[in-house]
């Protein structure tokens, strides 16, 4: 299996080179499942039904999130019926939707997405790596291929984190700074791990944000409503190599590609 997981789509700049630029993406890689974290679909924060129909039409299978899930409060009762938008599993009991889905491949084979938050540096959670273990056993009865998107602030929580797991599952995908970085490797018991995946958003901007608007919250510290940067995007992604019967992976490679 081949799986492609698409960094942090930043409003309708990362929408726009996401529709254009994955079918042939797909197409090129021989991509078998497409992940995407779409928590920043809707202007930078949170997301909407409709966008979220219109990313599935791209191609993407799954959405995960993180701490801007519930930015638009109309999305709330919505992400209770769609299994195939997760949200970190460790929020506390009692939180609408789901942490994890299984998703069925055309052919039959079957792939496990997991959604967790980092604690460092994030608004207050359950323990993700306590919270990782039972979950990924429970998993692991349906299928061998688990993704993990783990959205966190701290690089040394990833990589910790990867580690913990490594064997356990496919692969450990770091998301939430949207920034790309250049450690992505097979860890020694088959988990394929980078510490952040990047964004899908515009290129000259501050994370997706509009440079002037940050570089004048950082000048005053005054509040400002920021707003999604325009102009050309970079669509930031991991393709990686699982086999369907181990679920270990054997390969994983960055990619970062700009529209227009």
């Amino acid at each position: 299996m081949k799986v492609l997981f698409i960094g942090d789509i930043v409003g309708k700049p990362g929408r726009t080179a996401v529709k254009a630029l994955l079918p042939g993406l797909v197409d090129k890689c021989k991509i078998d499942f497409v992940i995407a974290n779409g928590e920043n679909v809707a202007g930078g924060f949170g997301l909407t039904e409709s966008l979220v129909a219109e990313l599935f039409r791209t191609g993407i299978h799954i959405i995960t999130t993180g701490n801007h899930v519930w930015d638009k409060k109309d999305f709330i009762p919505y992400i209770s019926k769609d299994d195939r938008v997760v949200r970190p599993l460790n929020y506390p009991p009692g939180v609408p939707g789901n942490g994890s889905v299984v998703f069925t491949l055309p052919g039959g084979l079957k792939a496990a997405v997991l959604n967790l938050s980092g604690r460092v540096f994030m608004t207050g959670m359950d323990c993700p790596f306590r919270t990782a273990g039972p979950e990924i056993e429970r998993l692991s009865a349906e299928t061998k291929i688990i993704i993990v998107d783990f959205h966190a602030e701290a690089t040394s929580e990833k990589i910790a984190f990867g580690y913990y797991v490594d064997g356990r599952v496919s692969a450990v995908v770091g998301t939430h700074t949207h920034v790309q970085t250049a450690d992505e490797k097979v860890l020694r018991n088959g988990t394929a791990y980078i510490t952040d995946v990047g964004m899908t958003g515009p290129s000259y901007s501050v994370i997706g944000m509009d440079v002037d608007q940050i570089i004048g919250r950082f000048l005053t510290s005054m509040p400002v409503r920021f707003e999604t940067a325009q102009g050309p995007v970079v669509l930031s992604a991991v393709t990686i190599d699982i086999d369907n019967e181990t679920g270990r992976a054997s390969g994983i490679q960055r990619l970062q590609l700009t529209y227009p």
